[in-house]
């Protein structure tokens, strides 16, 4: 059974179509890239796989599941834009998970904030936008999901910082678990992924392992998708 099975998705916001009958599945334990120019519904769609919005016709599983509270505990997600509170310190935020998920893994969070130098009593509002970044990717990464699903982790952090978050990904991920993650950094990401699922027009123009993609292109990923989107 695939963990990811969408079928005719549809999702429109006000007058514009957003998601047009889209189609797509994932199997478990693999890295996939979800990559399109701006506009295409990536964020939609991530926002619906995670429950956020529900206001879509057509079917979505995780995991067997429909969309709902059971799916919610098993899809970690990280949005674009911070959610912490600017006067919330990081030990009141791990409270907060520890309470809220089931699979939260507190070690793991307090171990990965060791490691970033950071006083859990800092007010998260103090930290740099990098800082915020890591914090968030420690969070969503602390959990122990069957998918994770990152929206542009890496949008607007420097180069040491990306790395960092690389690594967490890499060595957070657990083989029977997916990560679906979005990104306009395909050169700098692409040697992680498995898979990827570029968008377009909001429908799933390619779902392809990326060994595949590039044997049969004869490019990298990076290469194909600005062939695609140019």
């Amino acid at each position: 059974m695939s963990l990811l099975t969408i079928k005719n998705l549809n999702y429109h916001y006000n007058a514009n179509v957003v998601l047009r009958d889209l189609h797509l599945e994932l199997d478990a334990g693999q890295i996939v890239g979800l990559l399109g120019s701006n506009g295409v519904g990536k964020t939609t769609l991530m926002k619906i796989i995670s429950g956020l919005l529900t206001d879509y016709t057509g079917d979505v599983q995780v995991d067997g599941h429909q969309i709902g509270i059971e799916t919610k505990k098993v899809v970690s997600y990280l949005p674009e834009k911070t959610y912490f509170r600017k006067g919330e310190s990081i030990e009141s935020a791990i409270s907060l998970f520890r309470d809220f998920y089931e699979d939260f893994d507190e070690k793991r969070a307090r171990e990965m904030a060791a490691d970033l130098k950071l006083n859990t009593k800092q007010k998260i509002g103090t930290m740099s936008k990098g800082m915020q970044e890591k914090l968030q990717l420690v969070f969503v990464m602390s959990r122990r999901a069957k998918l994770y699903v990152l929206d542009e982790p890496m949008g607007g952090v420097d180069p040491t910082t990306r790395d960092y978050i690389l690594q967490t990904i890499l060595q957070q991920y657990a083989e029977n678990s997916t990560i679906l993650l979005s990104t306009h950094l395909v050169h700098d990401v692409e040697q992680i992924f498995d898979r990827v699922v570029f968008m377009k027009e909001g429908k799933v123009l390619l779902n392809e392992q990326v060994d595949v993609l590039r044997q049969e292109t004869g490019m990298s990923v990076d290469r194909y998708f600005r062939e695609v989107y140019r």
